[in-house]
């Protein structure tokens, strides 16, 4: 995972990627004058990733600290919007473009994403119906230029908890994501249970009559979509979606094979097994005897 790297060039004056204003006061305002951080990485994904706070890299879940998700491409706004946070007491994590915006809550837990309408890669909103449709309990709110009452309605129906139009006030934002903070969420799911596997979506423990099972990320996540669809099956496509950061990887080589075969070889415990369906996919099924 890259390490960050820093630039001592003053951060410029927050302004909208879509052509808003800037932050009106507050945190935002004085938290401007920071300094920009452009990781390094080997892959070309991770390589947009900032990783706020001088940390390695996002955690899944280390602190009770709440953790936000900033994807925001203008990248004075997004200083302001990590450096405000920041001092506020949150701990944040921070990308330019959509689809490591995505990328982020396939992997990692946050409790509330911050999400900018246009970016490259994936549009905000587009981001947002993803989350949805694969059940992230992240709270959503999308901080937009685009204030007209049918693009509040299209976010909102798309599956975000709040909308604020730029400009804003920092103070008005934080009280807004306090306000998700206190709405109930599905961050509190019960744990998934089929036979004697049990999986702990908040925690991302797997558990086999009642011991651990050790999984790498990818397994974890292959196997979370298998429960949460059972008895249903599950194609190719959404697997390597599910799955990995870059799901054209996994589709064009045998990647996909090699983890459900691991994966396979550490349930045999727990009463469950991975059945393949020619030519539709695969899903879970009780093992008999």
């Amino acid at each position: 995972m890259p390490a960050p790297c820093s630039s001592s060039r003053p951060m410029p004056r927050a302004a909208s990627s879509e052509g808003a204003g800037s932050v009106a006061s507050g945190a935002g305002a004085s938290a401007a004058s920071g300094a920009a951080e452009t990781p390094a990485g080997p892959r070309p994904r991770r390589d947009r990733l900032r990783w706020a706070g001088g940390a390695r890299g996002p955690r899944l879940r280390e602190t009770d600290a709440m953790r936000v998700l900033v994807a925001e491409d203008d990248p004075g706004l997004q200083a302001v919007l990590v450096q405000g946070l920041e001092g506020a007491g949150y701990q944040v994590d921070a990308v330019g473009r959509g689809d490591d915006a995505i990328d982020q809550l396939k992997f990692y837990e946050y409790d509330v994403a911050i999400i900018d309408w246009r970016m490259p890669g994936t549009s905000g909103i587009d981001v947002i119906r993803w989350a949805r449709r694969n059940e992230r309990p992240t709270a959503m709110l999308m901080l937009t230029a685009r204030d007209t009452p049918p693009d509040r309605v299209e976010g909102l129906d798309a599956g975000a908890d709040d909308y604020l139009v730029k400009p804003f006030d920092f103070a008005e934002l934080l009280a807004r994501i306090r306000a998700l903070q206190r709405r109930p969420r599905g961050v509190d799911a019960p744990v998934i249970t089929r036979g004697s596997l049990s999986l702990d979506p908040l925690r991302r423990e797997v558990s086999a009559l009642g011991r651990p099972v050790a999984l790498t990320t990818t397994e974890y996540n292959i196997l979370e979509l298998l429960m949460r669809r059972s008895p249903a099956v599950v194609d190719r496509k959404a697997i390597a979606e599910h799955g990995w950061r870059d799901e054209t990887d996994a589709l064009g080589s045998n990647a996909i094979d090699v983890q459900l075969s691991r994966l396979r070889a550490k349930l045999p415990s727990a009463g469950i097994r991975i059945v393949t369906v020619r030519g539709a996919g695969y899903r879970l099924e009780e093992a008999q005897g």
